[in-house]
């Protein structure tokens, strides 16, 4: 009996160890396949979330009896044009630092050849050899440069290509919709029809109001950088204040990425340690206000997903993708998410993947009011018992 005990324990042991094996395999396999085909995949990845924020505009022109086919094409070409106005409109702010960049590159560098030396000084070393090691290493940087920039471009061009491909999905994904709908309930049944309708309706919400509340908070950033920028007195404060509330496409890190810039400026192009010192201060105090009163009051209400697994999933993401995976996973997180509540199975993993539970230590606007109103009886009744 015993000897029969122990069979069974080491046969579930065996199944247990071949299903955990079977299991990881598919994973690492799943990851080198997303990393080998990444440039292949994440323009479909981008029509296909895109196709959830033109969708609303397509459907009401198709209810004004314009054909489908015209309604997408009337879609896109407006949200290229709309694009493009505010990409020349950004360029037009930024031309006036790209016009005086090479200069400003030239005196960086020999204000940090300056910098280097000086401190080199200080343990001994000759400070004009330092100098001349530093122009030597400068010189042989521009001179291999011609492979780099050829590197550069290729990527570019690869780069160019995917997003050039990403109208034709777009397109293809909003014509292509009723197809693909009806394919989920077919593979789902007749049972399952509601809720297959219901998650695709909610997916559509979410990521409009996603992508809604993070163009709100760039521009919000756009004001607040530019205008934090000029209160310390930064050159170029609306050009590096838009170009640092850009990074903001990128959750958590986008505010402290987008910080390095105007602090590389005035590091190596103004040479002004103290400029330098208030950009960290002013970028700490924005860091603070966008995770913590922005991000969750304009964006984080519309997704719904644990900060832990926003942060983690954009390493992962970042790791995987590059770039177009970290603009990405804060989506597909919350699309996960929706379709884990409405599995019965799945709904522990939807209630760690969201943000139920956390809400009486979170930060919101209604919170900071009740304290100020908190405040200011305290001082009304501190003056009226004097």
């Amino acid at each position: 009996m015993k000897k029969g005990m122990e069979t069974l324990r080491s046969e579930r042991r065996y199944l247990l160890a071949q299903r955990v094996s079977y299991s990881l395999l598919a994973i690492i396999l799943f990851v080198y396949g997303l990393i080998a085909i990444r440039d292949f995949l994440w323009p479909i990845a981008f029509g296909f979330l895109l196709s959830y924020l033109f969708y609303p505009v397509v459907r009401w022109l198709e209810r004004h009896r314009v054909p489908r086919i015209l309604a997408n094409f009337i879609a896109i070409i407006t949200g290229l044009g709309i694009l493009a106005s505010l990409g020349l409109l950004a360029f037009s702010k930024i031309s006036s630092v790209a016009n005086d960049l090479p200069g400003l590159a030239e005196a960086g560098m020999r204000k940090l050849a300056d910098f280097v030396s000086e401190m080199s000084a200080h343990f001994g070393f000759d400070r004009q050899e330092t100098k001349r090691i530093i122009k030597d290493q400068v010189e042989n940087m521009m001179s291999s440069g011609g492979q780099y920039f050829q590197n550069i471009f290729n990527s570019t061009a690869s780069t160019i290509v995917s997003f050039g491909l990403l109208p034709v999905y777009l397109f293809l994904f909003l014509f292509y919709r009723s197809k693909f709908a009806r394919f989920l309930m077919m593979n789902f049944g007749r049972e399952n029809r509601q809720k297959v309708i219901l998650i695709l309706r909610e997916v559509s919400k979410v990521f409009v109001r996603y992508m809604a509340g993070v163009l709100m908070v760039v521009v919000i950033l756009c004001v607040v950088n530019s205008s934090g920028l000029m209160i310390i007195g930064f050159r170029y404060p609306i050009a590096f204040g838009i170009i640092s509330a850009l990074f903001n496409f990128i959750p958590y890190f986008g505010t402290l990425l987008g910080g390095a810039v105007p602090l590389l400026f005035a590091l190596i192009g103004e040479g002004d340690p103290s400029l330098a010192f208030r950009v960290v201060i002013l970028f700490a105090i924005i860091q603070f206000i966008d995770n913590n009163i922005l991000t969750p009051n304009i964006v984080g209400g519309n997704v719904r997903v644990n900060p832990f697994f926003i942060i983690t999933g954009l390493l992962a993401a970042g790791f995987i993708w590059g770039i177009p995976g970290l603009l990405l996973i804060v989506p597909f997180l919350a699309i996960t998410r929706i379709v884990f509540s409405h599995i019965d199975s799945m709904k522990p993993f939807a209630f760690l993947l969201g943000d139920q539970g956390t809400a009486k230590h979170s930060l919101t606007l209604d919170k900071i009011k009740s304290l100020w109103r908190r405040i200011l009886r305290k001082e009304s009744s501190a003056g009226s018992g004097k």
